[in-house]
């Protein structure tokens, strides 16, 4: 840490912290003591980068909204992103079955994060499959929640990210349709908005120390270079996160 304001009780100068801050791609950033934790020693700020939206995300987004425990049978699309990538170890460690749905050259590589079985979507819809699963973690929004419901065992749970059609309001529709649908159906539809915490990023800071969970790096790009980062993850081919470092 470079500077703390006068209310900032929880760390001093010269800590090694990371989280969420205000404002990005930048050499100093400014956030709240709220949304940020100690950094291990053994995390490298690299790794320790990539955690705070795509980590926390798949973990509020499983444990919470989804309530996935040992023996649930979980369906994550969008498997091999940054926050999927996440969500099939977190799965895995919280005892889950686990279903990726990626593409056809991401296939080994989610099965080597721990996915017992994958789903090529370029060649096979997953909701009009007969298997059925307990929580449906959607991080793509490429299928309509009544497809996606089709995935779901008959109270199942469908967990949404603030993903799909539509630059702005597309997501946040989607969302909301799943908010009022949910009460008339016996699945429950939940949209997923992830705050970090400082709990949170201590909670998936200890599935790291406990060898549950390694972040995945796809590139990493200096910050005169930040242009190019943002143009490869707009391609949506990053596997794993894109990081940038000063």
């Amino acid at each position: 840490m470079a500077e703390i304001g006068k209310d900032v009780h929880g760390f001093k100068l010269g800590d090694e912290v990371f989280g969420r801050a205000v404002g990005a791609l930048a050499e100093l950033a400014l956030s709240d003591e709220k949304h940020l934790a100690h950094k291990p020693s053994q995390l490298t700020f690299d790794l320790a980068a990539s955690i705070p939206c795509a980590g926390v995300a798949a973990l509020k987004g499983l444990r919470d909204k989804g309530q996935v425990r040992e023996g649930h049978s979980v369906l994550i699309n969008g498997a091999s992103g940054g926050v999927g990538t996440f969500a099939v170890q977190i799965a895995t460690a919280l005892g889950a079955s686990v279903t990726g749905v990626c593409s056809t050259t991401n296939l080994e590589f989610v099965r080597s994060i721990g996915a017992v079985d994958v789903v090529d979507y370029t060649n096979t819809d997953f909701t009009q499959l007969d298997t059925k699963y307990d929580v449906v973690l959607d991080l793509i929004g490429n299928r309509s929640l009544r497809h996606l419901r089709r995935a779901l065992k008959p109270e199942g749970v469908l967990v949404i990210a603030g993903v799909g059609t539509g630059k702005w309001f597309g997501p946040v529709l989607r969302m909301l349709r799943a908010k009022v649908t949910s009460p008339f159906v016996r699945q429950q539809l939940r949209p997923l908005v992830a705050n970090v915490s400082t709990a949170d990023l201590n909670d998936v800071c200890s599935l790291y120390q406990e060898g549950l969970l390694a972040p995945i790096i796809d590139r990493t790009y200096s910050l005169i270079h930040a242009p190019d980062a943002v143009t490869y993850v707009g391609a949506g081919h990053a596997r794993g996160k894109v990081v940038v470092v000063n």
